[in-house]
């Protein structure tokens, strides 16, 4: 088995079937962990800043991704017109930019505001390295290997389409720069730490809330003193 084929067959598949089962296993046996364990309480103005463009900027892309896999078809004849294809790529770009600055200004929080760093773990530090290097090498792509919306669809498409219909043909990427294939295999190392980290909450519903123990909290500071008089001392006051 070559190289090409572990890390563009064997990867994938590991990584999607860790997504499956170990979001099952949290799922069922570790409810209380399965939570986004937000720290907005501890600073809220650069995760505001932060969260925005991150979250709304990678949404779209993927968005975009996500209907060029579907619909490949209509990517093309919409970038038959040279017009419509250099807006796409503006758009793409732009959204790039916007979720870049997003994900710089949550890693500056998690490293500046004490509170804030007291409360990452280590997961969350890899999560967002990971995200970083996805960013980074689509943005490069953008810039170094341009009009990839016209492209890609010749290229990465049959290729994940292979792999949904377990006919994978890794030959599609074999030749392809190394930057490319670190953008495709920072996707799926981001599949495979997936459940792992607290983003799992996203693909779980709350129905547990509905039938799971109620949590038990236990006070362990003393309660406070209240002073009541006997008897005979608030006779004594009347």
């Amino acid at each position: 088995m070559s190289g090409n084929e572990m890390l563009f067959v064997v990867f994938p598949y590991a990584a999607f079937a860790l997504l499956v089962v170990v979001s099952i296993a949290r799922w069922r046996l570790h409810q209380f962990t399965v939570s986004s364990m937000s720290s907005q309480l501890l600073e809220s103005r650069r995760l505001f800043w932060g969260s925005i463009p991150f979250h709304w900027g990678l949404t779209l892309i993927l968005v975009g991704h996500l209907a060029a896999l579907i619909v490949p078809r209509s990517f093309e004849l919409w970038n038959a017109v040279p017009l419509q294809l250099l807006l796409l790529e503006i758009t793409g770009m732009a959204l790039g930019l916007w979720a870049l600055f997003g994900i710089v200004v949550l890693i500056s929080r998690r490293i500046q505001v004490p509170r804030v760093r007291s409360v990452t773990t280590t997961m969350d530090a890899v999560v967002l390295g990971v995200i970083l290097a996805q960013i980074v090498t689509g943005l490069l792509i953008a810039i170094g290997y341009r009009w990839g919306s016209f492209w890609g669809t010749a290229v990465f498409v049959p290729y994940v389409r292979s792999l949904l219909s377990f006919s994978p043909r890794p030959e599609l990427v074999a030749a392809l720069p190394v930057v490319l294939k670190l953008h495709v295999l920072s996707f799926f190392v981001f599949v495979a730490i997936f459940p792992f980290s607290r983003l799992v909450h996203i693909i779980t519903l709350p129905l547990n809330y509905l039938t799971r123990p109620w949590q038990k909290v236990v006070r362990n500071a003393p309660e406070p003193y209240v002073y009541q008089p006997s008897a005979d001392e608030f006779l004594t006051r009347r």
